[in-house]
């Protein structure tokens, strides 16, 4: 297992919207890539995929009551605005859903991305997040573009 926050040669990300994302996850899959850290390409979409849709769908865990309390929000903020870290592990509760399956392909993780944010631009998100509660689709977007900045700062164009 690779130590996801030394991981060196990622990529600096900054998206404007989900779709400036969806033309980079495009690009890549165009071409020639590799993927750092411990997911393959088509897991790192599957798991963006399923965090969009949850938004809308609802996430099936819960953050602590002190962690929604305490925590959330001095980090909120930062969360929505700053470039995420890597290294960050998911409770153990939530593993089952987001940490995407192996066998995930660019092309269907691609395809379910899309899904999502087409979703995203004709729906909005009323799910509760799980760690910050109620969030304005404002507030789901930025997050949303921030979470896909880090996980594709993992996938470089092979030279």
């Amino acid at each position: 297992m690779v130590k996801t926050s030394a991981v060196t040669g990622r990529r600096d990300l900054a998206f404007a919207t989900l779709d400036e994302f969806l033309d980079d996850a495009q690009a890549l899959a165009d071409g020639k890539y590799r993927a750092l850290g411990n997911w393959t390409y088509g897991q790192i979409l599957g798991h963006l995929a399923t965090a969009m849709h949850s938004s809308l769908d609802g996430f099936p865990f819960q953050f602590s009551w002190l962690m929604r309390t305490c925590v959330a929000p001095l980090v909120k903020n930062s969360v929505l605005i700053k470039a995420h870290k890597p290294g960050v592990r998911l409770p153990k509760r939530a593993q089952t859903t987001y940490l995407p399956a192996e066998t995930l392909t660019v092309t269907e993780s691609l395809a379910d991305c899309r899904r999502a944010v087409e979703r995203l631009a004709t729906e909005i998100p009323t799910a509760s997040h799980p760690l910050f509660g109620k969030m304005a689709s404002e507030e789901w977007m930025a997050l949303h573009i921030r979470h896909a900045e880090l996980h594709m700062s993992f996938v470089v164009p092979a030279s």
